[in-house]
This record gives structure tokens, C-alpha cells and sequence, in this order.
């Protein structure tokens, strides 16, 4: 009877024991994988300045891939097919900033002088604003007096805002860097032809594994550069309309509003809103009737529409079927971390990493949760 009881009793606690068993091996594994994505990211944030040049230049690399595998059909070699392309980039690039340095470098000098400016007109609107400013005013006084008095005769060192110039010429180094090194590498890419695709196929071990591998890379590859071709030359049109419409109402430099348009819209929402407001504050300042920033700011607003409601979803297609929520979020944790650079290269990231999942069948959920609603399902592919 003893060891019966004593064998119904190992029998009863051994559940408990598996149980204490799982809990000791899983607590560890979810928190090695909280510790590696807080490494992660502070590894993006710490590495950015190394990080974002490789970034750009592989998506670059991508979009233009295409075409040098076409000019390469025509007979040109890659080196110089590559060469082509990479001087063709520099020169545009380097003409555009020559071209709006000046405007630009004017309007941030000018900065300060404009908020007052929008502040003076937005009083106008309200008396409570007016009684918002004057109370800041009077407090600002306030505290200068007793600053005097605590002080005596101290005498306040204050130091003057440096302009555009100083921190242009502060930061030209840095960016000049990165600058160069998202070219070479460009150029080093292109010019190696598909030797990446060829180190895949090399490793990978099974024939159905090499071709899966190849197909993974050239449907990336595809849809990036169908993606930001086509977004680059819709862009491109936004920019020339807003250019255009501003230059029609009589605003100060219509080809930065244009540029503006232009770089903006790469970041859904924010960028738009962002358009909207600088467009509704320069008229605000540039005008006498107020109702004219309401004109400027609603013609941008209904040329972003007719973009991203009509123009966009005809010529992207289903090549974009992602979350909406999870666009919003990729983009705010990219600019968080990255900045402007980071909002640029969050939608891009995140069409690669769904097509990556789709084509992947354990994480083939993951690529249903980053797609929109009624996206219809990536067709499976053949081993």
C-alpha cells in the first residue's frame, strides 16, 4: 500500500514538475528576445551614421538594378553602365541643392522674423490669442526685472542665433561623409552585377531552396523598383502642380514650395500635413487677406488628394497593400529613430519585409497581419 501511495503520489506531481520545467525554459527565451530587441535598437540608434548611407544605397541599388541589367542587354559592360547611372544621380542631386540653396538658406534665416509674422496675423483672428501673447509679454518683462534685480549689476552675455549658414557649415562635413559613401557603395553594388544573387544560390543548400531563395530576391528587387520609380515620378508631378498653383496665387518661391511638395509626399500623412501648414503659413505672411492661407493650404491639400485617392492606388496598384496602422506606426519608429531619412526608408523596408513573409511559410501570418484588410493572398509558390 506504501508504494502504491507513494507511486500515485510521484504520478500526481509530476504534471507540477513539467509545468515548473516549461516555465524555467520559456521565462529565459522571452527574455533573451526582450533583451535582444532593446540591443537591437539601441544598435540602429547608436549605428545611424553608419547604418543609413548602407541603407540608401541597397534600395537605390535595387531601384536601378533594372536598369542596368537592361543597358547591359544593349551591349554596355556593367562598370560602365553602373558609371552612368551613379553620375547621373550625383549631378541631379548636386544640381538641385545648388539650385535651391539660396532660397532656401533665405527662408530659414528668416524663420524667426516669420513666426512673429504668423503670430501678429493670428491675432487678428482672436483677441484671446492677443491676450495669450501680451500676457507672455508681460510675463517675459517680469522675470527680466526680477533677473536685474537678483543680479544687480551682472551683466547678461547673450548669444546670437547663427543662422543657416553656421550650422549648414557645421553639419556639411558629417553629411558630406555620408554623402559620399552612399554613392560609392551604389557604385560598388551595380557594378557587381549579380554576384550577391549568386553568393544566395551558392549557400543555400537544396535546389528548391535556391530557386525559392532567387525568387524572394528578384520579387523584392521587382517590386521596389516598380514601387519608387512609379512614387518618384508621382511625386514628381505633385511637386510641378504645387509649384505651379503657387506660382498662380503669388507666392515667394514657388520651386521650393514645389521641392517641398516633392520630398514631403515620400512620407504618407505627415508629409502632407506638413506641406499644408508651411503652404498656409508663408500665405499667411505673404498676403494681407488671411483667407488666402486658407486658399493656399486647401489647394495643396486637394492636390495630395487627388493623389493619394485617385493617382496613387491606379498606378501602384496592388504592389502597396499594406496596414494602414502599421505604415503609421513603421513610420513613427523609423523617424523617431532615423529622422527624416528614417521616415523616407520605412515604407520601402516595409514592402520588403512583406514580401519576404509572404513567400516564407511559417511567416506567412505575419505577412496577413502587415497587409491591408481585403488584400488578396500572395499565390503560394512551387519548391
Amino acid at each position: 500500500m506504501g508504494d502504491s501511495e507513494s507511486q500515485s503520489e510521484g504520478r500526481a506531481s509530476r504534471p507540477s514538475r513539467r509545468i515548473a520545467k516549461v516555465n524555467k525554459t520559456t521565462m529565459p527565451r522571452w527574455a533573451l528576445i526582450g533583451v535582444f530587441l532593446y540591443a537591437s535598437v539601441f544598435a540602429l540608434s547608436a549605428a545611424k551614421n553608419f547604418l543609413v548611407p548602407i541603407v540608401l544605397a541597397f534600395l537605390l541599388a535595387m531601384v536601378f538594378g533594372p536598369v542596368r541589367r537592361f543597358l547591359g542587354r544593349r551591349g554596355l559592360p556593367s562598370v560602365l553602365s553602373s558609371l552612368l547611372i551613379v553620375v547621373g544621380l550625383l549631378a541631379t542631386f548636386v544640381s538641385v541643392v545648388v539650385a535651391l540653396s539660396m532660397p532656401v538658406s533665405n527662408w530659414v534665416d528668416r524663420a524667426p522674423a516669420l513666426e512673429q509674422q504668423v503670430e501678429l496675423r493670428l491675432s487678428e483672428l482672436s483677441h484671446s490669442l492677443n491676450g495669450v501673447f501680451e500676457a507672455r509679454e508681460k510675463i517675459e518683462e517680469l522675470a527680466d526685472s526680477q533677473s536685474d534685480k537678483s543680479q544687480g549689476s551682472v551683466q547678461t552675455v547673450k548669444v546670437q542665433d547663427s543662422g543657416f549658414t553656421m550650422t549648414a557649415a557645421m553639419l556639411a562635413p558629417a553629411v558630406l561623409a555620408q554623402f559620399v559613401f552612399t554613392f560609392v557603395l551604389l557604385l560598388f553594388l551595380l557594378a557587381s552585377g549579380d554576384m550577391f544573387y549568386e553568393k544566395l544560390v551558392h549557400v543555400m543548400p537544396t535546389f528548391s531552396d535556391k530557386r525559392r531563395a532567387l525568387s524572394i530576391a528578384y520579387t523584392i528587387e521587382r517590386k521596389l523598383s516598380r514601387y519608387l520609380m512609379t512614387i518618384v515620378l508621382i511625386n514628381a508631378g505633385v511637386g510641378v502642380a504645387v509649384g505651379v498653383t503657387m506660382w498662380s496665387l503669388g507666392m515667394p518661391s514657388p520651386v521650393v514650395l514645389g521641392v517641398l511638395a516633392f520630398v514631403a509626399n515620400f512620407v504618407p500623412y505627415l508629409g502632407a500635413l506638413a506641406g499644408i501648414a508651411v503652404s498656409a503659413a508663408i500665405a499667411l505672411v505673404t498676403f494681407d487677406w488671411i483667407g488666402w492661407a486658407a486658399v493656399a493650404g486647401g489647394l495643396y491639400f486637394v492636390i495630395n488628394a487627388i493623389e493619394g485617392q485617385f493617382v496613387t492606388p491606379y498606378f501602384v496598384g496592388r504592389s502597396l497593400r499594406l496596414n494602414t496602422v502599421v505604415v503609421f506606426i513603421a513610420i513613427s519608429f523609423w523617424a523617431w529613430l532615423w529622422s527624416a531619412i528614417g521616415m523616407i526608408v520605412a515604407l520601402p523596408m516595409l514592402l520588403a519585409v512583406k514580401t519576404f513573409c509572404e513567400h516564407i511559410e511559417p511567416l506567412k501570418g505575419v505577412g496577413d497581419f502587415l497587409s491591408e484588410r481585403h488584400a488578396e493572398k500572395a499565390p503560394p509558390t512551387s519548391e
